[in-house]
Order: structure tokens, then sequence, then C-alpha cells
């Protein structure tokens, strides 16, 4: 049967007579094309051996006649390609597109089933169909559809949830700490410029990525470009969704790429005129259609996207007027970054290469009385019991996507921010978020000065309502989205004493908690109505524990405006296992 891509259903316009004995062509052409080099006819079934392009008269149909085969039987392919490297399956030429699609329905569910570890013979036909693939069916589709789909804010128990801290191990503050997708493996970076590796089960070192010393030779600066490591104080982490790669970003203008498995420097992508501020990873899983995507912000007020399947620079996205602060990203091909001093979170959709600016840099009323300070939330109270107080952001430091249309931002004042790409002011606005912090002020007039809290870091359980949030007054607070996604309001808070600069949540493999001692829960936690039984051992737990990694140091990230030290402010990394409630 002819392929189906030289087919047309065009009429043929021109035809080339069948025979060469039907009458004198009047084209010159034609008749030199009959005729030899002498003028003698040629023989009708010796091939001619060469023609010209001009000579040549087009047509659509091929002789028969002269033992070649026709265009529609010719194979185009590659002579080193396998015939069936390009069908998926046994592709039928005669198949319907019902067929087509039953067929790579059943090449899908075999690889669901390869994914699941499953064999011949080690399960029940009807069990599978119900309870696993359906399932993975079912998540694949809200995972797609990019809206939140997990309502599970209300379901873990906050009370004293296990937590491991690694020791010391930087000699300065901590300024990121993230974790691997499988549970392994914790990275923490400090301002000294290392970055230590943890076993995340065991919470012991594993190895340390020392700062390279180089001889920066005469001059103010000049461009390092081939040390493998950083030379200055490391910002910013970030691990790829397959855990394979870990990305950092700092004070010398690069960012560093390494191997997890080998703890090799692997590149160094040199490309912006300042300090790494931000990092993010695309979350969907790398794939051919799908490569490794790095999105970097700077100081240098620009966005840029790497490939590292190919570790090549793709694009620069330009926009704020600020610093970028803060970057975060999601399946799709679009990102959310904070400005900064410019009191804009842009939107960007990146194949487009366009970018959507939200305006914020709103105040906050609040009033105090001689019970403390409480939030307006519409109270008629009279103006004498009350002094009401305004602040104003001046900056967004920090952002985190909840679903692909969804976000929050905190910033100087205070206050969280909860975005939509559907409009361009805050949905809700929680002023205040971390409270007040009071600072000594050597004036006469005043010596005590009030102002709110940063928020210094923002973190989402990715396509759900759970989100949480940082400052310094030793506690990380976690924040219930209502189901409308138009507010959300306080579920609980964890204590963590320091400088909260970073956060992470994680969804670790079903068997961490009973390979992480640390992680389960403690036997004091099992309700009374629990069988004794369960109580002499650890209760078993009926879901896997969510992880929220939180990276602690006795400074902020930036700089030295905010100091906590004294007891129990450890530069160092915290892990909190949040377990459902039993």
């Amino acid at each position: 049967m002819p392929d189906s891509f030289f087919a047309t259903s065009k009429n043929r316009k021109r035809k080339r007579s069948t025979t060469r004995d039907d009458g004198p062509s009047f084209s010159k052409k034609a008749a030199r094309g009959v005729k030899g080099k002498l003028g003698k006819p040629r023989n009708q079934e010796a091939a001619p051996k060469k023609r010209s392009a001009g000579d040549e008269e087009l047509s659509d149909e091929t002789q028969d006649n002269d033992g070649r085969e026709g265009i529609d039987e010719m194979d185009l392919r590659a002579p080193d390609v396998v015939p069936n490297a390009y069908e998926s399956g046994e592709e039928d030429e005669d198949e319907t597109p019902a067929e087509k699609r039953l067929r790579l329905a059943k090449i899908y569910l075999e690889s669901v089933k390869q994914g699941l570890s499953l064999a011949d013979g080690e399960f029940d036909a009807a069990e599978i169909d119900r309870e696993l693939i359906s399932a993975r069916l079912k998540q694949d589709v809200l995972e797609h559809s990019g809206k939140v789909h997990l309502y599970i804010a209300d379901t873990f128990d906050l009370a004293q949830p296990p937590s491991l801290r690694t020791k010391r191990g930087h000699r300065s503050s901590v300024t990121a700490a993230v974790a691997s997708h499988d549970g392994n493996w914790l990275y923490s970076s400090g301002k000294e410029g290392s970055i230590i590796k943890w076993d995340m089960r065991t919470g012991r070192q594993v190895h340390t990525h020392h700062k390279c010393r180089v001889d920066k030779g005469k001059g103010k600066s000049r461009e390092i470009v081939d040390v493998s490591g950083h030379v200055d104080e490391i910002w910013v982490l970030a691990i790829s969704p397959d855990g394979k790669y870990l990305a950092s970003g700092g004070k010398d203008r690069r960012v560093g790429i390494w191997d997890v498995e080998k703890n090799e420097w692997v590149k160094g992508f040199a490309g912006h005129r300042d300090c790494i501020s931000a990092l993010a990873f695309r979350k969907a899983p790398p794939s051919l259609q799908t490569p490794t995507q790095l999105y970097s912000g700077s100081y240098d007020r620009t966005l840029k996207l790497f490939d590292l399947s190919t570790m090549g620079y793709v694009e620069t996205l330009f926009g704020h007027q600020a610093p970028v602060l803060s970057i975060d990203a999601l399946r799709a091909e679009t990102t959310v970054s904070a400005g900064g001093r410019d009191k804009t979170v842009r939107f960007w959709k990146v194949p487009e290469e366009t970018q959507l600016v939200l305006r914020g840099g709103g105040g906050s009323k609040w009033y105090d009385d001689l019970d403390g300070i409480v939030e307006d939330s519409g109270s008629n109270r009279p103006k004498e019991e009350v002094k009401s107080e305004r602040f104003v952001e001046g900056s967004i430091d920090c952002v985190a996507m909840v679903d692909e249309a969804t976000f929050v931002s905190g910033g100087d004042s205070g206050s969280i921010h909860l975005w939509s790409t559907q409009k361009k002011k805050p949905l809700f606005t929680q002023a205040v978020a971390h409270g007040m912090d009071l600072a000594h002020v050597a004036t006469e007039d005043v010596a005590m000065v009030r102002k709110p809290r940063w928020v210094t870091a923002l973190a989402s359980l990715r396509y759900s309502d759970l989100f949480a949030s940082g400052s310094w007054d030793g506690e990380v607070r976690l924040w219930k989205l209502d189901a409308k996604l138009k507010s959300f309001s306080l579920i609980g808070t964890i204590s963590a004493l320091g400088v909260v600069n970073s956060l992470q949540f994680l969804t670790p493999p079903k068997d961490f908690a009973s390979t992480a001692s640390w992680a389960s829960p403690a036997p004091s936690e099992v309700p009374a109505g629990v069988p004794a039984q369960a109580n002499g051992k650890r209760a078993k737990h009926s879901g896997s524990p969510v992880l929220l990694v939180a990276g602690v140091g006795q400074e902020t990230r930036f700089g030295r405006w905010v100091q906590r030290k004294g007891e129990g402010h450890v530069n160092g990394a915290i892990v909190f296992a949040l377990h459902p409630r039993t």
C-alpha cells in the first residue's frame, strides 16, 4: 500500500504519455529527451544515464515498465534505521483512529505496570485495575490539570512533629537547605562558601564541597570560569526533580551544577553580571520531550533559562527593575519571580516570551490596644480605645507557587499576599503574619521602635492547600487555603529558632518513615483508642509523611541587618516530618 505521506487527493494536471510512438512532440525539451546524442532514437528499455535538471519533464506518475520501483514503493529512511523504529507497538497501516487510541492506551498501561515494578503472577488483575492503575491515572490527570486538588492541610498533626537537625557543620550563617525527592540526601549552604551533603535518613555528614581559593590577580575583579567550585558566599540551592543535579549560586556570579551521585562539579554557567540570588527547577519529570530546565535570577535584574540535558544556555528574560530575589516553577513552562524593591511579582510564559506584572507595595493597617496587637478584622471599636498603625510594603522578597495560576508572596512589611493570574491585585492579604519586632534605638525621644518582622521564606506543598512561611520569630507558620482559593488562615506553628532563610516541602517515598528512625512518630503520640499491642511498638502509620525542610541561620541570607544569636540559635538545617492524624 502506498505511504500516506506521499498520497495526494489533488487532480493530476500533467501526464507523460505512456508510449513514445503516439506522435511527434512540439517541445524541444521532449525531443532532446527522446533522441540520443547523434539524433538516433534510444532504446526504450535502456535507462538514461544522466539528465540535466533543465531537460527533465515534471510528472507525478512513474514508469512501471522500466524495471524500477516508483516513489510510493521506495524506502526513504536511513539505511541503518530499523524498519519498525518509528512505529509504536504493532502499528497497522489499516487501523482506524479508535483502534490506534486503544493500542496506545494498552501501551501506557503496560508502562504503568512496569513503573510499579509488578511482574506477571504477582498480582490479581482486578485488584491492579481497581487500586493501582486507576489511582495512577487519576493522579496523572490531576497533576497535568495544573490546579489544586489535594486538600490535606487539616489532616496533619502539628503538635510535636518529629524532626532532624543537622549537627554543627557551617561556620557562618546557613543560607539555603534542599532535599532530594527520593529522601536520601539533604544539602545545606553557608556564607563561608561551602555546601554540605547529609544523609537524610541518619543525619550523618557525607561530603563537603569547600570554597575554592583562587588568586584574582591585580585589578578590581576578574571573571572566574575555570574553577571547579564557588569562590565566594553561596546564597541559594536547588535540586532537579530526578535528583541527578544540584544547582547553586551566590556572590561569584556563576550558576554551579553538581553531580549528586559522584559529588563532582559538572559545569559553571557564567552569564549573569551580578550575584545569583534565586534558582528554581521546572518540576516536570525529565524526558525526551521535557528537558531538565533551570531558572536563575540575579541582582542584574534578569532571569536566565538553562537546559541541563544539553548543558546549554537557552534565553534571558528581561523586565524587573530591581534585583530578582526569588523564583518558583511547577510542571508547566511558566515561572513566577519576585522583584524585590520594584514591588512586583511577575508571571512568565516562557515559550510565548510574555509576562504578567502584578504590583504589590500596598499598606497594612493594624490596631494596638492594651491587649497587644490584633488584626483589623472589621470590628467597630471606638477610636479612643485603639491606636492604628500602617506599614507600607517596600520590598517583595519571596514567592511560592501553589498551582499553575495561584501563588503567594511575602516581603518586608510582614504581609503575605495571595495572587491569581486572573486578577492584578491580591486576592487576600494577611498583614503582619509573623508579628512585630521591637528594636532598641539610641535616641533621646524614642527608646523602642516597633516594626513588622519580614517574611523571609515561603514554600508550598505543590497542588495542595498547604503552605508555610518563615521569619525570625522562632516559628515556622503553616497556613491553609480555603476551597475557593480566595483566602487562607493559620492552622499551626512549628518551633525553629533563628532566621529561616529557606523552606521546602517534600513528599518522600512510602518506606521513608520505616527506614528513617527519626521520622517515625513517638510512642507517646499514639491515641488512646489504639489497641494495647500497638503501644509497645511504634504505631504503623496509615500514610507517608510530608517533609518540611528549613534552612536556619543566625543572619539573613543577603546581609546582616538581622542577627539572632544565643542559646538554641544554631546554623544548620531542620527537617520536620508531618504525619497525618491517626
